[in-house]
């Protein structure tokens, strides 16, 4: 038996953790008789050498201290107990569970019939009695590692604007190297490139604060992926404490080097915070690779399935993980131990490897408690997490649903989380796309913060940054695509199109896919310059979708997961082609309006006496809808005829000034007084104005 932990504070954290003369150790399985921990010669599961492990306290750990165990050694873990798989109790000392906290993992995952608990292909209650370990994931012991060099910048929440991009497919083309001139083409598709000087430029000319990056975590690839494809997003976390070295560049994939990945993420967040630019990661507490009921055995199961998932009566009456991810499980981070796991590895995440801060995937998952995991705005996990000393200052951004009862949980985050609105996004393309039913009264709300969710909702005062403003993300439609397709297509995923959203506001304008006819792609950008600047002009927290500033397409997949290919990667030769030129320096002309204003960017929400004042709200109203704010005017027109409007009369010694005009008809954007008499309004256009001092009359 190992001696017992030095401290208390010791046998609460998870993982190994190396300290003078040895290691210490924590393992969360509650209902276990038995755990070891296992160290072994090499990846190769050879010269086992297994040390039992002290356990369970009062909180379900296990643990002990290691003498001489130094960073660098290979291990797993093991654990034995009660097989009642009706109980979720499926312990299997035969199995090598990967340590759920491991730093570093080492060796190539295949997905083998050893790996399952049961005899694959029978009744889940017929234990396999074959030792996995030669074939399993195992971890190494890593050492405390060196702080970074820069600190985080320090962006208020109103200046934020987000960048969603995904690690790899941000630089992977051949393409992105002519474009983000001094690529390495050895990094090409890596952590280092997205932070090159000539990616940080691109950020800058953008005026993009804080990327989003899609999930940096070790993850898995779906068992039953057709031949070809693998899960590129990464939304298959089986490592939360170790970065994905696929994302590391070709020679660290192809090694499987998690240390490597650790290093140049490190150095990414470190170059990226030299810059000035934040690091969020979208991060998958909701569910993990091991499915339902009929799943492999990899880690949390074999430490005990009823601690680390949420369990529900199945179609047949029995209990069985729930499935209110819709991947198989759910974590269920109302169990007190289960949620400080999470939270010891948010605090890794901001502590050691230096992000700023975290997108929550399915984040409804996080505020289920009790013995019905009903959703609770006031959860014990939010409490903690608001209250922890070392995510005091991390961004907090819900995706605010997931598929479980009552899912849709939109304005329901507490504290200072702010959350994807679905809201805004489906207002401001159900009005510029004149679809879904949208109404003015519609699209005003969402633009001005969607303050029934956030101002006077169900947690009533909070500021309007705590609505993220999204008219394209990952998941769904590019900007191009949205405007160029009338409904997806994505045969290429092996799913005979079945997959993906069916009713996504999305329209071609009288032509499916790309376009030789010059009217229709006139259309088509002025739609989606529209779109840009509604997002960046509204109050909120805009966030861009990587690539959109490029036309990237995908073909009209609307759900590209799988696709580690072009299809996925960004297209930086689209930028080139006519109805692209010119919207990097659009949306960084945005960015700057939105900068110069405050009234754009609004940190709390208005008195009486600066509200914004709508004109032409009612729907069949006959001029374009117009919004007065400060000294500032919006004119937005949806409709397909240029129109002529007679602009809100100035007050004396001033007038209206043409900032920004989105079809680049009227003007280039900059500096021209509109003319006396009615306002030439190209259709489909947005337009900003701001009033000016009268010019003197000449002499």
């Amino acid at each position: 038996m190992l001696p017992r932990p030095e401290s208390t504070r010791d046998a609460l954290r998870f993982g190994v953790h190396v300290e003078a003369g040895g290691a210490q150790v924590g393992v969360l399985a509650p209902a276990a008789s038995k755990v070891w921990l296992c160290l072994f010669a090499d990846e190769s599961g050879a010269g086992e050498v297994r040390l039992p492990l002290h356990g369970p306290d009062a909180h379900g750990r296990w643990s002990g201290f290691v003498p001489g165990l130094a960073a660098g050694q290979i291990y797993g873990l093991r654990a034995d107990g009660p097989h009642d798989v009706a109980l979720g109790q499926r312990f299997n000392p035969a199995k090598l569970l990967l340590d759920p906290a491991a730093r570093q993992i080492v060796g190539r995952f295949e997905w083998r019939p050893e790996h399952h608990g049961y005899e694959l292909g029978t009744a889940t209650d017929r234990i396999d009695r074959r030792d996995n370990a030669s074939t399993m994931l195992k971890a190494r012991v890593t050492a405390p590692l060196p702080p970074l060099r820069h600190p985080p910048p320090r962006i208020a929440a109103h200046d934020r604007v987000l960048y969603e991009v995904h690690a790899k497919g941000f630089s992977r083309r051949p393409s992105a190297l002519a474009a983000l001139a001094g690529l390495p083409s050895d990094l090409c598709g890596s952590y280092a490139a997205l932070a090159s000087p000539a990616s940080v430029a691109h950020f800058r000319r953008l005026g993009v604060t804080t990327l989003s990056l899609l999930p940096v975590h070790y993850r898995l690839n779906e068992p039953m992926l057709p031949a070809g494809l693998v899960n590129h997003w990464g939304y298959n976390t089986l490592g939360f404490f170790c970065p994905d070295p696929r994302l590391a560049g070709d020679s660290a994939a192809a090694a499987h080097d998690t240390a490597e990945a650790t290093r140049q993420f490190r150095a990414m967040v470190d170059a990226l915070h030299a810059a000035g630019l934040e690091v969020v990661i979208d991060v998958v507490f909701n569910h993990t690779p091991e499915g339902n009921e009929w799943g492999p055995t990899l880690a949390f199961r074999g430490l005990d399935e009823a601690a680390w998932y949420w369990r529900a009566p199945g179609a047949d009456g029995q209990a069985a993980p729930a499935n209110w991810s819709a991947c198989g499980n759910t974590v269920n981070i109302g169990q007190p131990q289960v949620g400080e796991f999470v939270l010891q590895a948010l605090r890794h995440w901001v502590a050691e490897m230096g992000v700023d801060g975290f997108r929550f995937d399915l984040a409804a998952v996080l505020g289920r408690e009790g013995t019905d995991g009903a959703f609770n705005s006031r959860a014990a996990f939010f409490e903690r997490l608001l209250a922890d000393p070392v995510l005091a200052r991390a961004v907090l951004i819900a995706e605010p649903w997931d598929a479980g009862p009552a899912g849709y949980r939109v304005g329901h985050f507490p504290g200072r989380f702010a959350e994807w609105n679905d809201h805004f996004r489906d207002a401001a393309r159900g009005f510029w796309l004149a679809a879904g039913g949208t109404t003015r009264q519609d699209f005003a709300a969402a633009f001005e913060g969607s303050p029934e969710v956030y101002r006077d909702g169900p947690l009533a005062g909070r500021a309007p940054t705590a609505s993220v403003n999204f008219i394209t993300a990952h998941d769904g439609f590019t900007l191009a695509d949205l405007t160029s397709f009338s409904g997806k297509h994505n045969l290429a995923n092996g799913e005979d199109n079945r997959d993906g959203r069916d009713d996504e506001l999305c329209a071609s304008f009288g032509h499916e896919g790309p376009s030789t006819d010059p009217a229709v792609n006139e259309v088509r950008r002025r739609v989606r310059r529209a779109l840009l600047a509604t997002l960046m002009l509204a109050a909120g927290t805009p966030m861009l979708l990587a690539g959109d500033e490029l036309g990237h397409s995908q073909q009209g997949n609307n759900n590209a997961w799988n696709q580690d290919n072009p299809l996925g990667w960004l297209d930086w030769a689209a930028a080139q082609e006519p109805g692209n030129a010119g919207l990097v320096d659009f949306i960084g002309t945005l960015a700057a309006l939105r900068r110069e204003h405050p009234a754009l960017r609004p940190g709390a929400w208005p008195g009486a006496d600066d509200a914004p004042q709508w004109l032409n709200l009612i729907d069949d109203a006959p001029g374009p809808l117009a919004l007065r704010l400060a000294d500032l005017l919006l004119v937005f027109h949806p409709r397909d005829t240029d129109i002529d409007w007679t602009l809100p009369e100035p007050p004396p010694g001033r007038c209206w000034r043409l900032r920004l005009d989105s079809a680049g008809s009227a003007s280039t954007g900059h500096s021209t007084d509109a003319a006396p008499g009615p306002l030439r309004i190209a259709a489909r256009s947005l337009l900003l104005l701001q009033l000016a001092q009268e010019a003197s009359p000449t002499p």
